[in-house]
C-alpha cells in the first residue's frame, strides 16, 4: 500500500495509508516504560500534565528510546528512570514489546522491570518536563490510584500491567 504524508512536524508525522490515517514518530518508533518497585516495596510513579488530554496523568516512568542519540532500549530504560525519578537501577529486566496505541500510531513500547533501586538524584525530568515523583506503598497503590482518579487525575491503564508483574515478582521472592 502507498503511504502519503499529510503533515510533517518536528516530532510526529501524520500519514495516510489507504483509508487509514495515523501518526509516526520522526527519527524513532521505540519507547520504553519502566515498572519500578523499591526494596521497601514502594511503587514509583510519575505525574505530569499532558496537553492532549488537558490534565495531569499518572504513569510509570517512560520515554523515547534514542531521542538523545543512538542507544539500546535497555540503556534508554536506565536513563529515563534516572531522569524522571532520580532512581538508579542495578538491574533492568526486559519483559516484552508491544504497540502503544495500534490504531493511532506506529510507536512500540518495550517494558522493563527495574530492580535494585537507589535514590541518587532529585528526578523531575529534563528541559521543559515538570514531573512529580510518587512513592506509593505497594499494598496501598490500588486504593491510592482510585483516589487520584476520583480527584480528576488521569490513570494510565498500563500501571495495572506493571502491578501484575510486580505482584508476580513479590510472590516469587517468597516461594
Amino acid at each position: 500500500m502507498n503511504m502519503e504524508t499529510l503533515y510533517s512536524g518536528r516530532f510526529l508525522n501524520m500519514v495516510r495509508e489507504g483509508r487509514w490515517e495515523y501518526c509516526e514518530r520522526v527519527n524513532q518508533t521505540g519507547a520504553v516504560m519502566i515498572f519500578a518497585l523499591t526494596q521497601d516495596e514502594k511503587v514509583i510513579l510519575v505525574e505530569e500534565f499532558r496537553p492532549p488530554i488537558g490534565k495531569q496523568s499518572l504513569c510509570f516512568p517512560a520515554g523515547l528510546s534514542g531521542d538523545e542519540g543512538p542507544e539500546s532500549e535497555q540503556a534508554a530504560a536506565y536513563r529515563e528512570l534516572l531522569e524522571e525519578t532520580g532512581y538508579a537501577a542495578s538491574e533492568m529486566q526486559y519483559l516484552f514489546t508491544g504497540p502503544s496505541s495500534p490504531g493511532l500510531t506506529s510507536e512500540t513500547i518495550s517494558f522493563y522491570l527495574a530492580g535494585g533501586l537507589q535514590k541518587v538524584a532529585a528526578g523531575g525530568g529534563v528541559d521543559n518536563e515538570n514531573i512529580t515523583v510518587h512513592e506509593v506503598p505497594f499494598q496501598e497503590v490500588e486504593t491510592w490510584l482510585m483516589k487520584q482518579d476520583a480527584a480528576g487525575v488521569s490513570i494510565d491503564p498500563r500501571i495495572f500491567t506493571g502491578l501484575y508483574f510486580m505482584r508476580t515478582r513479590l510472590k516469587q521472592a517468597f516461594e
